[in-house]
This record gives C-alpha cells, structure tokens and sequence, in this order.
C-alpha cells in the first residue's frame, strides 16, 4: 500500500510538473521550464522509495506498469478539474485497454490467490 500512495503523490507532481504549464501559455518558456523542474523535484523524491518499497513485492516491470495506472488516473483527475478537458470516448477506451493489461499482468497471482 505504501508503494501505491507514494506513486500517487510522485505522479501528482509530475502530472503538475509536466501539464501545469498549459493554462499559463503567455509565460515565457524559460520560465515554465524553470518551473516544472522544481515541481517535479519532490517527484523524483516520492518515485524512488516507492519503487524500493514496491520491488520487494513486484517485479520492476509489475512496477512500471502500476505506475502507468496510476499516472493515467492522475491525469484524468487533472485533466477534468484543473485543465477542464473532459477525455472522449477514444481516450476512455485506450485506457480500457491499459486496465486489461494490468489484469493480465496480475493474473498470475490472482490465480494463486484463487488456488489455481
């Protein structure tokens, strides 16, 4: 658990780090650059523990894979609320895709889980 609420906080500055910057586009680049690197700093401070937390219960591709769910349904949140862009039915259906991928990913331990 701690490594999917440290993913959460680290994908929240990044999302912020990276997207932002989109409702601020007079500000000059520099600037924006500036500002999207100190932003993403704590990143970087919440994403390495959570992937030395988490490498002991998953592999480092299981890792890279959650952290992509968790990035996407950051995003989502971002997305509607701060930049109030609503996804369209395309958007909703890749990141469908995505979810099966994850359950694919998992199978293997929620077959064990079942006694399979």
């Amino acid at each position: 658990m701690a490594t999917v609420i440290l993913l959460i906080c680290s994908n929240t500055f990044m999302t912020i780090a990276w997207y932002g910057h989109l409702r601020f586009k007079s500000t000059q680049l520099l600037v924006v650059i500036l500002a999207s690197w100190l932003i993403a700093l704590p990143e970087y401070a919440l994403q390495v523990p959570a992937n030395r937390i988490g490498h002991a219960q998953f592999s480092a591709p299981q890792l890279k894979i959650i952290q992509e769910v968790i990035s996407i349904c950051v995003f989502l949140v971002f997305s509607i609320l701060y930049l109030h862009e609503a996804p369209r039915w395309t958007d909703w259906a890749a990141f469908g895709l995505i979810m099966v991928a994850v359950v694919v990913m998992l199978y293997p331990r929620l077959a064990a889980a079942a006694g399979h």
